[in-house]
């Protein structure tokens, strides 16, 4: 049976941490703008094509590099070339911040979080009905812990094992303004986004439809 967390738990698994609520109201409007400001310089947020050329019912926008499955280039080589949009010091300092608090409460997240020096976010949107498959983030070349920022509706966050993308897994909801931090033994982990839950939302963004996900990780790469 799987297993679904309460909004209590903080440190679900071994290199997780669940920070409730960590992003207050202002700081998620402001998050929110932000990534409006980000889908219009890019052109818009794009359904990146999988291999098989299914493309991802997410919409994204890449922040210091662009992501496509599964490589980092520092130009949006799989839409109009243009060059990736720069990575905000503000939103680096933010994450962190996170790592910082997560590793207080599961010092297993990171064994070096004064040394976090994150390079790029990917902004996810869930419109309805999207979601994100079960995957592990092993493009980039260091180990250091990815941080994950949740606003507007309500998401069903899976996270499995290093080993494939089946069971065990645990499912946390990640509502409005929760910050998930993963790393250490659960950085290569599988994880995904099932669903979102219906009839959710965060009076505070409400004119936001469906989901956002912003996710900043360090790549370890050079350019």
């Amino acid at each position: 049976m799987d297993r679904l967390l309460p909004r209590s738990a903080e440190a679900p698994v071994p290199g997780v941490v669940l920070l409730p609520g960590w992003l207050g109201g202002d700081l998620r409007l402001e998050l929110v703008e932000r990534c409006r400001f980000w889908g219009e310089a890019s052109g818009g947020p794009r359904s990146p094509r999988m291999r098989n050329g299914a493309a991802m019912s997410v919409r994204m926008v890449g922040l210091g590099w662009h992501w496509y499955p599964y490589r980092y280039s520092r130009t949006r080589d799989d839409g109009d070339g243009g060059r990736a949009l720069a990575f905000p010091p503000w939103l680096g300092d933010l994450a962190q911040r996170a790592v910082a608090d997560a590793s207080a409460l599961d010092p297993s997240v990171s064994d070096d979080p004064a040394g976090f020096a994150p390079d790029v976010a990917l902004v996810n949107w869930y419109g309805p009905g999207a979601k994100m498959g079960m995957h592990a983030d092993r493009d980039e070349l260091v180990a250091a812990p990815v941080v994950s920022f949740s606003v507007g509706a309500t998401g069903l966050f899976r996270f499995g094992n290093p080993e494939g993308r089946g069971r065990p897994w645990v499912d946390l909801p990640l509502e409005s303004g929760d910050v998930v931090v993963f790393g250490g033994p659960a950085r290569l982990a599988y994880h995904g986004v099932p669903r979102l839950v219906p009839g959710t939302r965060d009076p505070a963004v409400d004119d936001l439809p469906g989901r956002l996900n912003v996710t900043v990780r360090q790549t370890g790469l050079d350019g």
